[in-house]
C-alpha cells in the first residue's frame, strides 16, 4: 500500500510518501512543499492545494495520513497553519474520498517510538531506522510527514478509528 503522509504548514509542508508491504516499508519519496510569504494567504492557500493536488497524482496513494495540529502556546500563529490544514483535508478528501486519516503527535509518537512523549530527535533516529535510510531525513517537516505515514502504516488495522468523517 502507498501513502501518504503530511505533516500540515503554511509556509512549509512536509510531506512524505512510503510503501507498506507486510509490515515492510520503503520510503518512495519525500520533502516540503513551501509557499513564499510575500504571499497573500489566499495566494498560499492555492499554492498548498496545487501541491496536494499533484503529489496525489504523482504517487497515487490509497491512504493519506495528516497530522493534526496541536497548540500549546501562542493560538494567533496557529489560525493560518490551521486555515493551510483545512485547505490540505478538503483537497486530499476531494481527491482522494474517504481514504483520509488523521493523528495526533502523540499517537505518532507513540506508534513510531512506543512513547507518546517522544522528543524530536528519538523520533528522527526511529523513522531513519524503520525506513532503513542512511541518515536522517531533511528537512524536519519531510521527516515529520514521514512518521506520520508510519504511524499509519503501523497502525492501519485499526484505520476506521482514525478515519476522516
Amino acid at each position: 500500500m502507498t501513502i501518504l503522509g503530511i505533516d500540515p504548514g503554511l509556509a512549509t509542508m512536509g510531506y512524505g510518501v512510503i510503501e507498506a508491504v507486510h509490515g515492510n516499508f520503503s520510503v518512495v519519496d519525500y520533502g516540503v512543499v513551501t509557499t513564499p510569504k510575500e504571499c497573500t494567504l489566499p495566494a498560499r492557500l492555492v499554492q498548498l492545494e496545487e501541491g496536494v493536488k499533484e503529489l496525489i497524482e504523482t504517487f497515487k496513494p490509497q491512504n493519506i495520513a495528516i497530522e493534526e495540529l496541536f497548540f500549546s502556546k501562542n493560538i494567533t500563529t496557529g489560525i493560518p497553519v490551521a486555515e493551510a490544514r483545512g485547505v490540505i483535508l478538503l483537497t486530499a478528501v476531494k481527491t482522494l474520498g474517504d481514504e483520509v486519516y488523521e493523528y495526533t503527535p502523540n499517537q505518532i509518537k507513540q506508534a513510531i517510538t512506543g512513547y507518546g512523549g517522544a522528543d524530536k530527535v528519538q523520533m528522527m533516529h526511529m523513522v531513519q531506522a524503520l525506513l532503513r535510510l542512511k541518515s536522517i531525513p531533511r528537512p524536519d517537516d519531510a521527516a515529520d510527514a514521514l512518521a506520520v505515514a508510519l504511524c499509519h502504516a503501523q497502525t492501519s488495522a485499526l484505520s476506521t478509528q482514525f478515519k476522516v468523517q
